[in-house]
């Protein structure tokens, strides 16, 4: 349909009158109106499959007709309307108020009454494809809006998604700056981090936190950066005041991450302060005991001393797991959450198929 509202002789026009003589006398009076595309029908069964097939912008339809009235016509095609506008000019000898009231009530947009008047027939006509031409444009306007929408929409999903891997890279990479001070390769982050995951699911903590707690839990050891070599590094056993220094570290971490609101980074401080906490109250920086250890901080606990008794480091041979297995195990109650380390139990092969994927390379 021509979008100009001046000129709509090109809309698609449906003639539906059960009258031979009436359809003719319209489409002459169209066709000498230079409207070009009209079709017609006798057989109000038709309407249904004609309108599904065609774009029709207006449809005059007469309302006394044989097998289906105009009223069934437009119950009809108001149960498959395309397009939320139902484009029917009524035509009808009846000049009643109820036949009227129940045409508008059915969907009718506007009437023309028998004898018809030309001059009449034109204007409504012309007046009923204005208003489907605005109705028309303004679809048009609708649909480039949500298409423009989802476009944005993808677009700011894709950086957010970026943003996100970016996010979770440094802080990665921040965790691994941390590790890489006593640990070659610097991949423990990545096996404790996605055992905390694992583990998070197994307590029940849901997808969402678990994957928070992923991406949160390896900057749990980055307060080492700030610990000297000659002790972090130390072959033998750190005495007494080393031992202080060394505890430091998690006050550090979190003291580095002190500044920022983002949840992430306030989740990995809380992972940092609270991963060395004891069960029975003997940890540090705090002295917190069972439940008064943040969930994430009782988590982190076992994954990483797991992973860092089962790796080599400067100072150690890696353990076997059966031996690692058993230390955690005989600290359930003192050092860890007895619930978390039944669960980790339950999950080992997961763990070990971490380990296993995201090994040490020599």
């Amino acid at each position: 349909m021509n979008n100009n509202l001046n000129d709509n002789r090109d809309a698609e026009i449906l003639i539906v009158d059960d009258k031979p003589e009436n359809v003719q006398l319209l489409e002459m009076m169209l066709s000498y109106s230079g409207y070009t595309k009209v079709r017609s029908t006798t057989d109000s069964r038709e309407v249904l499959g004609l309108y599904r097939d065609n774009d029709f912008d207006l449809i005059l339809l007469d309302i006394r007709m044989p097998h289906l009235d105009g009223f069934q016509v437009m119950e009809q095609l108001s149960d498959n309307i395309k397009d939320g506008y139902l484009p029917v000019l009524i035509l009808t000898a009846q000049n009643d108020m109820e036949t009227r009231i129940k045409a508008l009530e059915a969907g009718a947009k506007d009437f023309v009454t028998k004898p018809f008047d030309q001059i009449e027939v034109l204007n409504r006509i012309s007046n009923m494809l204005e208003v489907r031409c605005l109705h028309n444009r303004l679809k048009r306007q609708n649909e480039f809006l949500e298409a423009k929408v989802c476009e944005r929409t993808h677009e700011l999903q894709q950086r957010n998604e970026e943003l996100g891997r970016t996010r979770l890279e440094i802080i990665r990479h921040l965790g691994r700056a941390g590790e890489y001070r006593d640990n070659e390769t610097g991949m423990h982050v990545l096996r404790m981090s996605k055992s905390c995951r694992r583990l998070a699911l197994a307590v029940g903590l849901g997808e969402n936190r678990a994957e928070q707690i992923l991406q949160a839990s390896p900057m749990h050891d980055v307060g080492k950066i700030g610990i000297p070599d000659h002790i972090l590094l130390k072959p033998g056993k750190l005495d007494p005041d080393e031992w202080e220094v060394m505890k430091n570290h998690v006050e550090i971490g979190a003291d580095l991450m002190s500044e920022n609101d983002s949840d992430l980074i306030q989740l990995a401080r809380t992972i940092a302060l609270s991963h060395h906490e004891k069960w029975d109250g003997s940890g540090y920086p705090n002295g917190a005991k069972g439940e008064d250890i943040p969930i994430e901080g009782r988590i982190c606990a076992i994954c990483d001393v797991f992973d860092a008794l089962t790796s080599k480091r400067p100072y150690k041979p890696a353990w076997p797991i059966e031996k690692a297995i058993d230390v955690i195990n005989k600290s359930s109650g003192t050092h860890f959450d007895p619930r978390l380390v039944s669960l980790f139990n339950d999950i080992l092969p997961d763990i070990l198929e971490i380990r296993e994927k995201y090994a040490d390379t020599d």
